[in-house]
């Protein structure tokens, strides 16, 4: 679900303040003058800036003494039973008291050891991402914290990280006497890929299991019971780590049958990956309801498995199944890909006054099918008032019948809709390639520069002989997305001979506010290598856009592991003057601001998380208040997926000119759930989304940094193509108009 934003360096509002004389060098952090006494408010800044810096400290102190040995295990002390979090639990480990240090300069590490609980936690959750191996050592500790609180985040934020070094004390945080510590362990354990960590996950969730058998199966309130939410939290990671015999122990009967209807049993099934799911799948298909459904359809089909075809195609009924229920069976079914099943989708299809998304997902999931017969559903469709149905029918009629594509094209005037145009791109790359070849170079021609990705795309595709040359003579276009898909192109025909235009490339977009064309100038140089390939990946360590920094550096770390990059691209450029981060909206809110979406269909309240994800709330607004998001249309929806808007060129590749850094927290993704669009890490910007069921493989990978109280039922309604026509904020004192 990635989208692509534009990045830049600019000066802007934040809280109120004016930002001048913005550039991409790093602002000081203030230092207090000795020997005044730290506030809680100047450390709560220093770790806003240093977060946003991904930094651990800031680099003008002294370097510290390294620690004699930063991962030594704690022994903590045995006790009959512990009771918190509502749970008595015989035999777990007492959490002994971590020594305070002074915290009185600019460094995490020390943070993360205040005589303030709510710093160290705040300090933690920092450590985790800034995502440095160096704050592995000081966030262990933390997980031996006397603060419930901050056991958490440490296990959270380990996760993030992601440095395996964390997983034995994260197994031994599988036994914390709070359940919500041990449920943070277990999802870091599974961000971490900690396939050692099974059995004691599995261990875990047996201790939790019977406390959510009385949950409702549709049950979507969060938090429920810490017993309940360590249970959800750990299968959800043994789904992760694919641990399908661990799950099955717990959530099925020796029958394989589900001992619970709970919807997050059916997303876990559907995750693991494994046929042997298709059984217990099916049976919960089979069971009332809507979510938990749902979520056992879409599992059956990602599983591929055409054993799980009977228990779909007895969805399609809407007589007796609710459209959300029956649009992820026919999406299922199109996984499949089982052409018996077109029948029955055929049957759905005739049904009078069919919801336009079921419409549009019958006819991908025909085309999927390979349903040759559907034809002439195809033609009847090309003609449709919907430019989503429109291309859709195009692409499918070149899938089942090449010729008559061709045919029928021949007697239809241009498309007005340049998605349409796009789309009959893609369906040319479906024909004979000569002919596909010259048809997609007419395409070129194209007036709008959207449709040439499609083209481009489509000539490597076919295989044009002419494709190499026509990448080449893109990379230069005026239109950053035409050469961001010229240069990945580019890279994966791995032609040498592309090296050099593509370094001209990456340095012709130095002035780009978007990021979009050198970061994919520098993915095509680090497929391809050599030494003027390697030349530009290390300026691209000092790249005016964070995001761009972050894949050189990646690419190096494999590439020249000399090259210290991870430290060398730090601190990243920051937007702000150093006064802001001392902003009391951000460091110590004192409201959760509300914004409320005007749409064709109706008004969307959403309620900030501005303690979780501060300068994401705030970057927010400040496009809210600027009008950004004003005329914008719902570029994106995907059905029982998200709802997503915010992009200027409604291509899923637009945002305002600048990147902002990721603020991942606990927050769950769950029905409403607000979360940034990202093309990889620290690549949001002004594309967000609403999940419109959960989505618990968001969690701890993007930023949630709203929640919508009010006009779900708008949501649902909401279709590709409809406009925002105003987003107002509400601070609790002055509305924007």
């Amino acid at each position: 679900m990635t989208s692509a934003r534009s990045t830049g360096v600019v000066c802007v509002l934040l809280a109120g303040l004016t930002f001048v004389g913005c550039s991409a060098a790093p602002p000081p952090v203030i230092l207090p003058d000795a020997p005044t006494l730290v506030s809680y408010e100047q450390k709560l800044a220093w770790i806003l800036q240093l977060e946003d810096q991904r930094l651990l400290r800031d680099p003008a102190l002294p370097a510290p003494e390294p620690p004699s040995s930063p991962l030594a295990p704690v022994q903590p002390e045995a006790t009959p039973a512990s009771v918190q979090d509502g749970v008595s639990e015989p035999g777990l480990p007492m959490v002994p008291m971590v020594p305070m240090v002074p915290s009185d300069v600019p460094d995490l590490t020390r943070l993360a050891q205040d005589a303030s609980a709510a710093v160290r936690r705040r300090a933690v959750v920092a450590l985790g991402r800034v995502r440095l191996a160096g704050g592995v050592g000081t966030v262990v500790d933390a997980l031996s914290d006397s603060q419930r609180e901050v056991r958490e985040s440490a296990a959270f934020g380990l996760g993030l990280i992601g440095d395996p070094i964390a997983s034995e004390p994260l197994i031994d945080a599988l036994r914390d006497v709070s359940p919500v510590v041990q449920a943070r362990a277990a999802q870091a354990l599974a961000l971490i890929g900690a396939t050692d960590a099974v059995d004691a996950i599995q261990t875990m969730v047996a201790r939790h299991v019977t406390e959510a058998y009385a949950v409702d199966p549709e049950d979507l309130a969060y938090p429920l019971t810490p017993r309940i939410e360590a249970f959800r939290a750990g299968i959800y990671a043994l789904a992760s780590l694919g641990a399908y015999d661990a799950l099955a122990a717990t959530v099925l009967t020796d029958e394989g049958e589900p001992i619970l209807w709970w919807w997050p049993v059916a997303y876990a099934l559907g995750q693991v990956g494994d046929v042997r799911a298709v059984g217990p799948l099916s049976t919960l298909v089979g069971t009332q309801g809507s979510i938990g459904v749902a979520m056992a359809a879409k599992g059956l089909g990602a599983l591929g498995d055409p054993a799980g075809l009977p228990a779909l195609l007895e969805l399609l009924d809407l007589r007796r199944r609710d459209l959300r229920v029956v649009v992820s069976a026919v999406r299922a079914l199109g996984e499949l890909g089982d052409v018996t099943a077109a029948p029955a989708l055929r049957r759905l299809l005739l049904t009078p006054d069919l919801d336009p998304t079921l419409l549009l997902e019958l006819v991908e999931a025909l085309t999927a099918v390979g349903a040759r017969e559907s034809t002439d559903i195809m033609i009847e469709l090309v003609t449709h008032r919907s430019p989503r149905l429109r291309g859709a029918a195009v692409r499918g009629l070149a899938q089942l019948d090449p010729d008559l594509f061709l045919v029928v094209l021949s007697g239809l005037p241009q498309d007005p809709q340049w998605e349409v145009r796009a789309e009959l791109a893609r369906a040319f790359a479906l024909v004979a390639p000569d002919v596909a070849a010259f048809r997609l170079t007419m395409l070129l021609d194209d007036q709008d520069r959207r449709v040439i990705p499609a083209v481009l795309r489509g000539l490597v595709g076919v295989g044009a002989p002419n494709a190499e040359e026509v990448l080449l003579a893109h990379l230069l276009d005026e239109d950053v997305v035409v050469r961001k898909t010229a240069a990945v192109l580019l890279g994966g025909l791995g032609s040498r001979t592309a090296v050099e235009p593509l370094a001209v490339s990456y340095r012709a977009a130095a002035a780009d506010p978007s990021y979009l064309a050198r970061a994919a100038a520098v993915d095509s140089l680090a497929k391809i290598g050599g030494p003027l390939a390697l030349d530009v990946l290390r300026e691209a360590l000092d790249d005016a856009d964070w995001a761009v920094r972050l894949r050189a550096a990646e690419h190096l770390a494999i590439l020249d592991p000399s090259t210290d990059a991870e430290t060398v691209i730090r601190p990243a450029p920051s937007r702000f003057p150093v006064e802001a981060y001392q902003a009391a909206e951000l460091i110590t809110p004192s409201v959760s601001p509300h914004v409320f979406i005007d749409t064709d269909r109706g008004t969307i309240q959403l309620e900030l998380a501005v303690n979780e994800a501060p300068l994401t709330a705030d970057n927010f607004m400040r496009l809210a208040r600027s009008g950004f998001y004003n005329g914008l249309l719902i570029h994106r929806v995907v059905p029982n997926y998200v709802v997503q808007t915010g992009d200027p060129r409604s291509d899923s590749e637009g945002g305002p000119g600048y990147t902002i850094r990721d603020e991942l927290s606990p927050l769950p993704y769950l029905r409403g759930t607000v979360g940034m669009a990202l093309d990889w890490a620290d690549t949001g910007g002004s594309q967000f989304f609403v999940a419109t069921t959960p989505q618990p493989q968001l969690d701890g990978r993007y930023t949630a940094f709203a929640r919508v109280i009010d006009g779900m039922d708008v949501v649902d309604q909401l279709q590709a193509g409809d406009v925002i026509t105003q987003v107002r904020v509400w601070d609790g004192t002055t509305p924007s108009e």
